[in-house]
């Protein structure tokens, strides 16, 4: 739980949210499901690319929600 917690703080930081914003709480949700299922030395990595904040805002459309 701490290398999520870390992992989405630096996540965070990176984009311009805070961990209990919506992102946050998307990022958090993810990694938690990225960390059961993929490599742990990757996540914020991973994070990152699933969460494409470099695209723009999270929405249903690219999050895969909804």
């Amino acid at each position: 739980m701490e290398l999520v917690i870390t992992e989405v703080r630096q996540w965070c930081t990176k984009n311009d949210c805070e961990i209990d914003s919506n992102e946050g709480r998307r990022a958090l949700t993810l990694a938690i499901d990225l960390v059961q299922y993929s490599s742990r030395d990757t996540l914020f990595q991973d994070l990152t690319k699933r969460l494409c904040p470099q695209s723009g805002p999270i929405d249903a459309k690219t999050s895969g929600a909804g």
